[in-house]
């Protein structure tokens, strides 16, 4: 194989190893923040932020599911040795990306001191910055500490989960409480905005309150925080009680990292490396601050600057098709034919219309949802809780979200008090499927109107995540929703499906017997093609079976955010498969599966994982319209692969490179293209009727 072998999951075996790619996507997104990627400060800014908020994701789970499997693995010496060296690999591949984060991070500030706006690094008292960083540190910190108490290594049980500590040489520490933010905004009498860094604050500054002429260190926890795992793995049903009882324990996990700054003694770090059960690489110095998710303060500036347009994009000009703003028409057109909402060139406002008329309507008989993610404050909540008191409602919500747990528990009891009826996912299968059904009594027939998203069902997050949900009055589609909800309301595997392809017990099937199609077709001596969008292709069987579709003259093209196993452009093995990724100003969120040979066309919830296959309830819907068919094949498809702007293409090598457009040729970038097909309504094209 040409592939480098050190992103091998198994020597000699053609599958890059998930968390190795997965931080090749995580570089992807720094590049984002790099000078050469945006001339737009602010946009660069919002991107080295979520590189960091990434990397803290990453060892709360991805490390800490491995440190597991070598825990579990410790009496069968093969497979702990295969762990041990992933282990080893991902940590030599982090030990300089906060280096990296740095130099942007140095670069950035530069570059925004001209617009008024100073990313204080570090500052001593001969800067300007100092006496309004004693301010801020005196008013807005100081008086949210903890008192000092004396250290002992026993005391490091204490941090919690992306907790802080500063540590004194005399002995002294003090916990930093979590309600303190990462970092804090403040404006001098000249209108010049100054970010300070909080961790930086509290180095600069907690020496002289404590008369102390040495400084202080600053060490960051982060421990395992999967912490719906085992209640998943054990079967546990769950429930508001199970959940809560299993939160309890959510900041308490193992370690996995320990980062830190300032005056940390290297004898010190060693000590504090071996109570808390690290090696050495896991113990890493900061880049200027442990949290640089401080940095969306400033990334929010841009819109009380005079010079924004400089700064950062404009905010999308959302489409809101024709029928959505004459909502008491809407059903009529829905019944004409089916609307498919493109996010966030669509508003959501499109799907916020739709329920608020079922809502308001008379005929509507009952509401139905699956909630996955909905953000907090989320105006469905409230058009639920109305509709409660005239309908019948019912959601069913996945507790297990993760990180979304403890606001799901909140929206569901919130609801429930409403009068909604509350149901949840079952046994170890999170309830990752989109779903919302509405059922109207029409004369003397009921009749459904459904709404199926690759997406949440979260108004903050369509404005910045791209997905493709489609509205529909089919009677197959509703019926399947219908069945669907209904079954998993009762703790039952929905069966009996007609159009919706559901997992875990159909999707990973239809997926290979779809690819085989192709094969059969390309045998044949037929035009026969693949292509898929996922955020993740990791599944083993499905790779394997793109890899004989390959060989037999199918070709494939894919599109994938993160993680990829499959290694494309192998003579003999993957010539005919390409791969590319698109990271841009919106967050790639959307799936879809087509099969051209065979007229297939899925949407769906689900990445080509094991988890999404065989331990989440997922559903992929047709593309039944013919409109909404060709639009996605002939007009959605090829822009992306059209991108030279922002798409990188994985190479043989397993290295993504940029995309060079053909000489002669414009630049092309997808999402800009999208947003001008939405902000001209459409016209030209298909769709321009909506």
């Amino acid at each position: 194989l040409p592939t480098l072998p050190s992103l091998l999951s198994t020597p000699g075996i053609p599958l890059i190893h998930r968390e190795l790619s997965w931080l090749q996507f995580n570089e992807r997104v720094l590049e984002q923040a790099r000078p050469s990627s945006h001339n737009l400060p602010l946009e660069r800014v919002k991107f080295l932020a979520i590189s960091a908020s990434n990397l803290d994701e990453f060892f709360m789970i991805r490390v800490a599911s491995i440190e597991k499997e070598m825990m579990e693995n410790r009496n069968n010496p093969r497979q702990l040795q295969h762990l041990q060296r992933i282990h080893r690999l991902i940590l030599e591949k982090v030990a300089n990306f906060g280096v990296r984060q740095q130099e942007i991070l140095e670069l950035l500030g530069a570059e925004l001191n001209p617009f008024g706006i100073r990313i204080v690094l570090k500052s001593d008292e001969s800067e300007a910055s100092f006496a309004l960083g004693r301010k801020v540190f005196e008013e807005e910190i100081l008086p949210k500490l903890y008192s000092p108490v004396s250290f002992s290594l026993s005391r490091l049980s204490e941090l919690k989960n992306l907790q802080s500590a500063l540590i004194f040489p005399d002995g002294l520490w003090i916990r930093i409480s979590r309600s303190l933010p990462a970092s804090i905004i403040r404006k001098d009498d000249q209108g010049r905005f100054y970010c300070f860094f909080v961790d930086q604050l509290l180095l600069t500054h907690m020496g002289g309150t404590f008369n102390s002429n040495a400084s202080p260190g600053l060490i960051r926890l982060t421990r395992d925080a999967d912490v719906t795992s085992e209640l998943i793995e054990e079967g546990m049903e769950p429930t508001p009680h199970t959940l809560k009882a299993c939160l309890r324990g959510q900041d308490r996990g193992r370690a996995t990292r320990l980062q830190y700054l300032g005056n940390c003694p290297t004898e010190f770090l060693t000590q504090c490396m071996e109570k808390l059960g690290l090696n050495s690489q896991q113990v890493l110095p900061a880049p200027i601050s442990t949290d640089l998710k401080g940095l969306w303060s400033v990334v929010g500036l841009g819109e009380e600057n005079p010079q924004k347009d400089e700064l950062q994009y404009p905010k999308v000009n959302a489409y809101l098709p024709e029928p959505f703003r004459e909502p008491e028409t809407l059903f009529d057109a829905l019944k004409e034919r089916d609307y498919l909402l493109h996010h966030p060139y669509d508003s959501f406002e499109s799907f916020l219309v739709w329920l608020h008329q079922a809502c308001e309507d008379p005929d509507t008989q009952s509401i139905e949802l699956t909630i996955y993610r909905l953000g907090s404050l989320s105006p469905i909540v409230s058009e639920l809780k109305k509709a409660a008191k005239t309908k019948r409602v019912r959601i069913l919500i996945e507790l297990r979200a993760r990180f979304d747990e403890m606001n799901n528990l909140t929206i569901a009891e919130e609801l429930n008090r409403a009068g909604v009826e509350v149901g949840f996912g079952f046994g170890k299968l999170k309830l990752h499927a989109k779903i919302a059904v509405i059922t109207r009594r029409e004369g003397s027939e009921l009749r459904y109107y459904t709404h199926l998203s690759t997406g949440n069902y979260n108004a903050q997050t369509a404005k910045i995540y791209t997905d493709l949900a489609i509205l529909t009055a089919d009677e197959d589609i509703g019926k399947d929703a219908k069945k669907f909800i209904d079954a998993v309301a009762k703790g039952e595997m929905p069966q009996g499906l007609n159009r919706l392809v559901s997992a875990p017990t159909q999707l990973h099937r239809r997926l290979l017997s779809a690819i085989q199609e192709e094969i059969r077709a390309a045998e044949a001596g037929k035009t026969a093609r693949i292509v898929a969008k996922v955020n993740a292709l990791v599944d083993e069987q499905v790779i394997a079976s793109l890899y004989r579709a390959s060989q037999f003259g199918v070709q494939v093209d894919l599109i994938v955010r993160g993680a990829c196993s499959l290694i494309p452009g192998v003579p003999g093995l993957s010539e005919n498969i390409r791969v590319i990724s698109i990271v841009d100003r919106c967050l790639e969120h959307s799936r879809f599966y087509y099969f051209a040979s065979s007229r297939q066309l899925y949407l769906s919830s689900a990445d080509w994982m094991p988890r999404n296959f065989f331990k989440r309830l997922e559903v992929a819907f047709p593309v039944l319209d013919q409109r909404i068919f060709t639009f996605i094949e002939k007009v959605i498809i090829p822009t992306y692969f059209e991108d030279t702007v922002k798409a990188r293409e994985l190479t043989a090598q397993g290295t993504w490179k940029k995309r060079i457009p053909p000489i002669g040729s414009p630049e092309r970038r997808a999402q800009f293209d999208f947003i001008a097909m939405a902000e001209s309504g459409y016209k030209s094209c298909i769709l321009a009727d909506i």
